[in-house]
Formats: structure tokens, sequence, C-alpha cells
């Protein structure tokens, strides 16, 4: 299989790697992780990775993190500061919604080819459970504020639906049927599950201290999950819909961080593995087939690397907002749904919005780490307001 990616450059001081990959656990929205802010998930994972790598806290040369609902200021530099960097570390906080944490990483690794500078942090953090209560000021004397009950995706007249109403409308558009959707949602509950016995996880999360006690084991997956129980369950946007509580994501708090740098830099440091970012490429589509947007973004991505074939690549992470998003998107990709997420997505772990693209990367770090031989990867996102993006990786291992 031929798939040489464009190189922005041969030199080894700008071919951008990821040398470390961590998560918190995923805890269910007013769940285990309830009382823990965004900069408090995110800063745990930034001391064990600068632990781990031997990284002194005065070269990080940014912390960018991913951020959807918290609207906190600025988390990046937030959390720089409560992980005890020094006050000269910058911090930047971006909002691309659902695909912030995987933007995030994307940016360090643009800023590694452009030769901006040698580390810095990047993924997301989001806590549902302690987003703002958000109210639209009074337009006139004696009107009462209004409650925000979310953000603006589009102008009306092109379409701005409702994220479990665009998964009823690309079922619907796609021809994707409940049994379909339950039977995938199922799959994702029992690889998750199956991942969280053998101890898949546990090389990757961060335990997080909480008044109640330490959190290290991710919250949502359901042992007793049968298809008899999500048949059970009724529509939740659209009456004699098919999209359900099932076979959707749940809403949850958690944080995924990496370490970006060279490959020089990584060479140097005699690191046994790393993960070379290749290329990622982000398409825009109709706001009302939101879940859609990754299609667009892979064609974007294959007519940049020539030959690459998604099918072909040896792991797949896509972000399981919807069930029917993904076998939507999956089916016009070509790519069968057995070897997406082999471990389970986020309908079993979990939905922490800013921070799931980067929980799909730490995802395929530690898979890919597990595996001898070189691989390539790609991690797969649809995203509010009708985009997509699509990032491929391959592993190095030795390093060089």
């Amino acid at each position: 299989m031929d798939m040489t990616p464009l190189s922005p450059s041969s030199d080894p001081e700008r071919i951008p790697v990821i040398v470390a990959a961590l998560r918190t656990p995923v805890g269910r929205v007013r769940g285990v992780l309830a009382e823990v802010e965004p900069a408090r998930l995110a800063a745990p994972l930034i001391n064990r990775i600068l632990s781990d790598v031997g990284l002194a806290t005065d070269v990080v040369d940014d912390v960018i993190l991913g951020n959807a609902a918290n609207c906190a200021g600025n988390l990046g530099r937030l959390a720089a500061l409560e992980a005890g960097l020094p006050v000269s570390t910058s911090g930047l906080t971006i909002d691309r919604q659902c695909g912030a944490g995987l933007e995030a990483i994307m940016l360090a690794a643009r800023l590694i080819q452009a030769g901006a500078g040698r580390f810095y942090l990047a993924g997301g953090t989001e806590s549902a459970s302690r987003a703002h209560i958000r109210l639209r000021p009074p337009t006139a004397p004696g009107e009462e504020p209004q409650p925000i009950k979310r953000s603006r995706m589009a102008p009306d007249e092109i379409g701005d639906p409702d994220m479990g109403v665009a998964a009823e409308n690309v079922a619907t558009a796609c021809g994707i049927s409940r049994e379909r959707q339950d039977a995938f949602a199922l799959e994702s509950q029992r690889r998750a599950v199956a991942a969280q016995v053998a101890g898949r996880f546990s090389s990757e999360i961060v335990p997080i201290e909480t008044t109640a006690g330490t959190v290290d084991t991710d919250e949502c997956p359901r042992a007793n999950a049968s298809l008899e129980t999500l048949q059970r369950l009724k529509p939740v946007f659209v009456k004699d819909g098919t999209v359900t509580a099932g076979n959707a994501c749940p809403i949850n708090d958690g944080a995924a961080m990496v370490l970006v740098t060279s490959l020089a830099e990584a060479q140097r440091r005699g690191l046994p593995f790393a993960l070379e970012f290749v290329d990622a490429a982000t398409a825009g589509v109709h706001p009302d087939l939101l879940g859609l947007g990754p299609v667009p973004a892979m064609d974007k991505l294959k007519a940049r690397n020539p030959g690459l074939d998604a099918d072909a690549v040896d792991f797949i992470e896509f972000n399981e907002a919807f069930a029917s998003q993904v076998l939507g998107s999956l089916d016009q990709l070509g790519i069968s749904p057995d070897k997406v997420n082999i471990d389970g997505g986020a309908i079993a772990l979990g939905h922490p919005y800013g921070a799931s693209g980067a929980i799909l990367v730490v995802r395929l770090f530690t898979q890919m780490r597990a595996v001898l031989q070189e691989t390539r990867a790609l991690a797969m996102m649809g995203i509010g307001g009708g985009m997509g993006t699509v990032a491929l990786f391959r592993s190095l291992r030795p390093i060089g």
C-alpha cells in the first residue's frame, strides 16, 4: 500500500511527532468528576507527561487546549499555571466544538513543521458538569435575561438543527436503520467493557483526585448492555425517529493531552516510540447533515496524499457522537465498522466535547505502541455546525 504523504520538510527538526499521550478517566455529567474544574482536569496530565519524558517545565513553548462549553477564559494558560509551570509559559484555548482537542494537536504539529518551537503540550479539556450557566442580556428595559440553551452554529436560513435532530437527518438521508444503530452501539459497549477488563486503558489514564476519592476508571461503559435493553429505548429527538439515548453518546467530563515535538528532539532524547503526525484536513458539510463532515475531510486528505486508502489503514478511531453519523460516514467512505474503535468509542466511553478529539489520539498512541511493526492510523471527527476533521498518523519504532 503506497501512502507516501505530502511532506512539508524532510528535516527531522520539522517533522512533528507525539512522544507522550495521556488522558483522565471520563466521567458522566454530574458524576464522579463533577466537582473538578476543566483546568484542574488538564493539570495532572501536564505534570505526568513532563515527568514521564523527563522534560523541564521551562522549555514548554505553549499549552494548547481545545474546549467547547466551559467559557472559562483561556484554559490553556490556566491549566499551565495550575500545573505549576512557570509564569513565562504561554497558553492558548481554541474552539472547533467537538473537534477542538484534535485541532489543538494539529496546530501544535503545524507549529513544529513551521519551526516555531520545540515542545508543545496539546489536547482538550471539558467539564459538562462545571459548564457556566449562560444568559442572554435583555434588549429592552424591564425584560429578563434569557437562558442560552446552546450556541448558534449556522444561520437559520441555512439550517441549525440540534445535534440529535441532525443525527436523525443523517439516519434518514443515508438509510441507517434503528437496528444497525443499536447493533453498533451494543458492539461499542462490548468492546469498551472488554478493554476495561483487560486493562488496555490503564497505561493511558492518569487518576484524578476528588473529595470522594481517587477516580481511575471510565464511568460510562455498561457491562449489562444488551440488544433487548437498547431496543426498548424510545427516540429522544424526533417522534418516531431512530436515535435514542442508547445509540448516542452520553454527556461527559474529561481531558486528554499529548506532547508534540520534532523527530530530531525525540532522537536526541533516545525515546523508544513516537507517533508521527503525517497530515490532516478539515472540511465543511451542510449543517443539516453535520455528522457527515468526515467524508469531505477524507476526500481533501486523500487529494494531498495519493494512494491513501482509508479502509487499508491499520487503526481508525472515529468519534461516536451518534451511531447514525458514524455508520453514514463509514458507508460513504467504504470503511468497515468492524475495524473502527477496536476498544469501543464514545457511545460507551463518553464524549467530553472539546477533549474527545485528543482522546482519539491518545487511544491511537496506546494501540500503536503495542504493535512492533510500523502502522498507520486515522483519527476522524464529525463536528457541530457541519464540519469534519481527519488526521493521519504513522508509528515510529525505533525512532529515526
